[in-house]
């Protein structure tokens, strides 16, 4: 049984159709990553797959059971299920510590002393311990997207999403950033990745998949996918956003 199952989402914004009649499976440890170009509904799947966003049609189901439409069963499937941004949203007036214990203490309900040791865990597991009393503002743009991460690995999920959360980056932050994610990876952590870093995608996902108007065009192993598209939609995204040093 798969972690995550979505079966036949759709989802529209008015008379947009945004994800038209999408499935997917990932499996417990399997690192996914979803390219393509903008507007082609990558977000949206996965505000859905976290449920902010409810489906218009179909079926999202984590760990064999349906995602909840909301209230406090929707919150407890969520605790699950961590999500990065490319807008860090880190609490400005916190320290670093005191951003990654919220979670834990408020919504966990776990003591503040065992949040601050998880802290610092997460934070030696994303190269930063010793900026546990830092503040944002003291922090480079990829320390706070390692920070953002931490905290959501403090929530220790079963599931990780990620957002483009490179892409406001300046391209010598960039490694640092996919450093961490190729360790998380490592690790056997469940991830979904809407990514722009092809190289990335190309050495470290299991599953490679290119959405292209609301739809999945084409899923597969990312070396098989990226040395021979089925498709010329791919085939002409690859040609567009592929550096030949990755």
């Amino acid at each position: 049984m798969p972690l995550l199952a979505l079966r036949g989402i759709r989802k529209q914004f008015g008379s947009n159709v945004v994800l038209d009649d999408v499935s997917l499976d990932v499996e417990a440890g399997e690192v996914v990553a979803i390219v393509g170009r903008s507007g082609s509904g990558k977000t949206t799947l996965l505000r859905c797959i976290n449920g902010l966003e409810r489906v218009d049609a179909g079926t999202i189901e984590f760990d064999g059971k349906p995602l909840p439409a909301g209230g406090t069963e929707l919150r407890e499937v969520r605790r699950h299920i961590g999500i990065v941004f490319q807008s860090l949203n880190l609490f400005p007036h916190h320290s670093v510590e005191r951003n990654i214990t919220l979670g834990p203490t408020i919504t966990n309900g776990v003591a503040l002393a065992e949040a601050k040791r998880v802290a610092l865990d997460v934070l030696r597991q994303v190269d930063l311990e010793d900026k546990l009393h830092a503040y944002p503002s003291q922090l480079s743009g990829g320390q706070q997207q390692r920070v953002a991460i931490a905290r959501a690995l403090a929530m220790q999920p079963r599931l990780m999403l990620f957002d483009e959360i490179t892409s406001a980056l300046d391209p010598e932050l960039v490694g640092e950033v996919v450093k961490v994610l190729e360790r998380l990876a490592a690790s056997g952590m469940t991830m979904v990745l809407v990514t722009h870093e092809m190289g990335f995608a190309r050495r470290t996902a299991d599953t490679l998949v290119f959405m292209h108007r609301g739809r999945i065009w084409e899923r597969g192993p990312p070396k098989v996918l990226f040395a021979a598209p089925k498709t010329p939609e791919l085939e002409s995204f690859i040609r567009a956003v592929i550096d030949p040093q990755d």
